[in-house]
């Protein structure tokens, strides 16, 4: 959230001399960060940026309650000339408020608990509609607000004065005088301000008339049959607080974000719609002539109770790891509105915390980050902590060492590591052809992008092909991370997956395959014929290592390709990446090297979907006692060439016996087919 306030409006209330380029500076090493500072003819226009939990300072008064604290640490003065939030009291509401003469009367019904922690409300007539003053029109423009007339501008101007958004009703479009909060129904609608009709979602905070009509999305913007118009005369001025969750609920599933929304969704202080209330009436009295026609009403079922954190100066100093004196830390917190009382034993501290801050200071912690952001953390010294290392368990030191080395192999075979989310949509489920009761539903999903946690890491992979088809001729990609299964009434099982791509041939994949294989030092594996749906039938294959299951690979299925908008082939591999690495070994089992000789011979033949290699590769060491190994060489049309190497580990042979050798096996070949 960004908050626009101009210079001169802050100097209403801040007494200083630090030029505005000091205040953005100084502000935003110690406080909220000011993003921005432009001149705009004999002004100067602060961007503020505002975090979530610091909505007390989006306001006028807000910025010079920070700045009040952290001027003074660089030697510049900063004083309030007049605290509102004390000056503005219902005690002091303005002159003519006499509660004998209230001819106007409301009926306020609230009907749930918990949305709506204060309502207070004020019907006042005579209002005279017309241009608001120049300064106030200028100072809202300045800040991004369009003026409209006097009484909207002022319910504007009390929000950015005191960061506490106003809703100004006509009272005569009240039916019945009536105010009922509730939450609406699934389907209601109710036409806002800006002339949009909202659909609600359902459990919405809304206000209804006396007939029935939504006049207000409580929180969000007010009604158009309410607003006050060019003829208005009486109105309503209400100040609330509402249930910061709902607001935030509506706000989203409506699409309906509004300044307002920005405040309330972030929880606002109960007590700060006391001085709004009465600012606001004193800002009516004299810029649009009203006059009080009503009692107040002010509906505070739990009013706030003050909290207190106890804290010593030792914690303080430990913590911050700098030694401060009891006197530097009441200064600072003093001059953020924290009350200081002294504690029993005069070794504590305690700290009454101001209400516009019991959102975000609850425990001592908090009060010291207090203490060290005024303080500068730029002041802190900046000594690094000594490391130290953690042993981790054998296994897991083992796993991340396999896991480091499949990466860095890859990456050197010209693979490319992606690192993609574990959500994925439920189209990509879809096009893949997987079960959406397979997947994990994330139930606060910010987008349908991310709404189910992948079982499978090759969905993802398959969509980063489908990306980068047209940027480059050959992609190869890689991905190690976790899928999820779910398990009913526990967490889902997390197990890591190795998942690679590639729009080459299938004959490339099988190399990289075989070559991290190698690269881990795995020798017993086998690759078998498979029958997986996600694959071609006749082009795809299942890894076993030691009869363990571990993967597979293949060529994506047509349907699929098609689904996911493929333009070229697809190979896929996928492992389940701990199973992989239970066989695998960071050094080689030592061979010692044969000293006599190797003769290398290559066999083609016609190739055979009935004879996978692993039944070729099986046959051929049942039959010679000398094969010592067999590589592929390639294929041409429909002929594959192997080469087979035969040795002996006892004297030198000669070519003829390898021959007739792989004579034999080209024999027990064709006797087995």
């Amino acid at each position: 959230m960004n908050l626009k306030i101009t210079h001169d409006w802050l100097l209403e209330y801040l007494d200083t001399d630090a030029a505005p380029s000091e205040i953005q500076k100084y502000l935003s090493l110690c406080g909220p960060s000011v993003e921005k500072v432009t001149k705009i003819d004999d002004d100067y226009v602060y961007d503020i940026e505002i975090t979530s939990n610091r909505v007390d300072t989006a306001s006028v008064f807000g910025i010079a309650q920070e700045a009040l604290a952290i001027l003074p640490q660089f030697a510049k003065r900063a004083k309030l000339k007049f605290n509102p939030l004390k000056k503005y009291r219902f005690e002091n509401l303005p002159s003519g408020y006499d509660r004998t003469k209230m001819v106007n009367k409301l009926i306020i019904n609230i009907q749930e608990k918990n949305i709506c922690p204060r309502f207070t409300a004020l019907v006042l007539n005579n209002i005279q509609i017309k241009k608001s003053p120049k300064f106030v029109q200028s100072r809202l423009q300045l800040c991004g607000i369009k003026s409209i007339n006097n009484v909207v501008d002022i319910s504007n101007y009390l929000m950015i004065a005191f960061g506490q958004p106003v809703h100004i009703f006509d009272y005569e479009r009240i039916s019945k005088s009536t105010m009922n909060m509730r939450l609406s129904r699934k389907g209601e609608k109710i036409v806002t301000l800006d002339g949009k009709v909202i659909t609600l979602p359902g459990d919405d905070i809304v206000i209804e008339d006396g007939d029935k009509k939504l006049i207000d999305l409580c929180g969000i913007m007010g009604g158009l049959n309410s607003s006050v118009t060019g003829n208005t005369n009486t109105v309503v001025l209400f100040v609330q607080t509402y249930n910061p969750q709902k607001v935030r609920e509506t706000s989203m599933s409506t699409g309906q974000r509004t300044l307002a929304a920005a405040y309330f969704e972030k929880g606002l202080d109960e007590e700060r719609v006391e001085p709004t209330t009465v600012y606001g009436v004193e800002l009516l009295q004299v810029y649009a002539g009203a006059k009080i026609a009503s009692t107040l009403y002010d509906i505070y079922p739990a009013p706030y109770k003050s909290k207190k954190i106890s804290i010593s100066l030792d914690e303080v100093n430990k913590k911050v790891g700098i030694k401060f004196s009891i006197n530097n830390v009441v200064e600072i917190l003093t001059s953020l509105e924290f009350t200081y009382h002294i504690g029993t034993n005069r070794a504590k501290m305690i700290l009454e915390v101001p209400s516009y801050r019991s959102r975000d200071v609850s425990i001592k912690e908090d009060l010291i980050e207090e203490i060290a952001r005024i303080y500068g953390y730029y002041n802190l010294p900046n000594n690094i902590q000594p490391t130290v290392y953690i042993k981790q368990p054998k296994d897991i030191e083992q796993f991340f060492k396999l896991q480091s080395r499949v990466k860095n192999f890859l990456k050197d075979l010209g693979l490319h590591e992606i690192m993609n989310y574990s959500m994925i949509s439920k189209e990509l489920i879809n096009k893949l052809g997987l079960s959406i009761s397979d997947h994990l539903r994330v139930k606060n999903t910010i987008s349908e992008e991310i709404e189910y946690m992948r079982r499978y890491i090759t969905s993802s992979l398959i969509k980063t092909l489908q990306e980068n088809e047209g940027k480059r001729e050959i992609l190869k990609f890689f991905e190690i991370a976790k899928g999820y299964k779910p398990r009913k009434n526990d967490l889902p099982l997390e197990y890591y997956q190795l998942s690679i791509a590639t729009n080459t041939s299938i004959n490339d994949l099988k190399g990289i395959i075989e070559t991290l294989f190698r690269e881990l030092n795995i020798e017993d594996y086998s690759v078998r014929a498979a029958s997986f749906d996600i694959f071609e039938p006749k082009i795809q294959g299942e890894i076993r290592i030691n009869n363990r299951w571990v993967g597979k690979f293949g060529q994506l299925k047509t349907i699929y390709k098609i689904e996911n908008e493929l333009k070229s082939e697809a190979y896929i591999a996928y492992f389940k990446f701990e199973e992989l690495i239970k066989d695998a070994k960071m050094l080689a089992r030592y061979k010692p090297i044969s000293p006599y000789s190797v003769i290398k011979l290559d066999l083609t033949f016609e190739q055979d979907a009935k004879r996978p290699f692993l039944n070729i590769k099986e046959e051929a060491f049942k039959t010679s006692k000398l094969l010592k190994k067999i590589e592929f060489v390639g294929t041409f049309k429909n002929k594959a060439t192997l080469r087979f190497y035969f040795s002996s580990s006892d004297r030198n042979i000669s070519e003829d016996e390898a021959k007739k050798e792989l004579e034999k096996i080209k024999l027990n070949l064709k006797a087995t087919l």
